[in-house]
């Protein structure tokens, strides 16, 4: 049996979570949400006093074995997915600004990268997967059916960031998420492994002018002409 992947990459804030679980659930797929992944790394590393010493040759060695024994878990409920890490619910910790600098970090390190990408490998399972990423076409799935570069102006996605962490409570400013958005952008491209780069097979869509429903739209209308029948 074809195991169907469709893979959603793009920049932080173009809206790739959202939409990624509203296509799983549509096509009854598994989903990868693979930037929970490098959080929840970046989290833990962060918590043994690593994230910035990985530069270290010992610390990297000890990060890379943590990396690839993270004990994480994603438990799905009525209430949407709680992430948890070594048994603690960090479901909202590790959407926070500063978590998701440490993913980027972590994301830069080719010794983290390969520790994770048999870990993110094993989610495409029958029938069918929606892994959301960076480098879910470049990298992890080449070999995916449907493969979306989901894209959007930085000031855009800097403005819905600021909606979402006002919605959990949090007082942010605009401007600070502008300029956290720009450098992990600048991050992410400039890597010099798997940068944050469309497949040269990808369908690219920008988002800044559109809402959730028309993107939606255009994503399923281009993966069903994709997808094996």
């Amino acid at each position: 049996m074809t195991i169907q992947i469709i893979t959603i990459d793009g920049p932080s804030g173009s809206g790739k979570g959202t939409l990624a679980a509203k296509l799983a659930q549509h096509y009854q797929f598994h989903l990868l949400d693979s930037g929970a992944i490098y959080r929840l790394l970046g989290l833990s590393l962060h918590q043994r006093e690593l994230i910035e010493v990985l530069d270290q040759p010992t610390e990297l060695e000890q990060s890379t074995n943590i990396a690839t024994n993270l004990d994480i878990k994603f438990v799905s409920g009525a209430e949407g997915t709680r992430i948890y890490l070594d048994g603690a619910d960090v479901t909202e910790t590790i959407r926070t600004e500063r978590v998701g600098e440490f993913a980027s970090k972590v994301a830069a390190i080719p010794a983290l990268r390969s520790a994770l990408f048999d870990r993110q490998r094993a989610f495409a399972q029958a029938p069918g997967l929606v892994a959301d990423g960076r480098d879910m076409a470049t990298s992890i799935f080449p070999e995916a059916q449907a493969k979306i570069y989901l894209t959007a102006s930085a000031e855009s996605r800097a403005e819905r960031r600021v909606k979402q962490l006002q919605g959990m409570g949090l007082d942010v400013k605009i401007s600070d998420i502008l300029t956290n958005i720009q450098a992990r952008d600048k991050r992410d491209m400039e890597r010099t492994v798997a940068p944050l780069k469309p497949a040269q097979d990808a369908y690219i869509i920008d988002s800044s002018a559109l809402n959730i429903d028309e993107v939606f739209k255009l994503m399923t209308d281009y993966i069903d002409s994709q997808l094996v029948k």
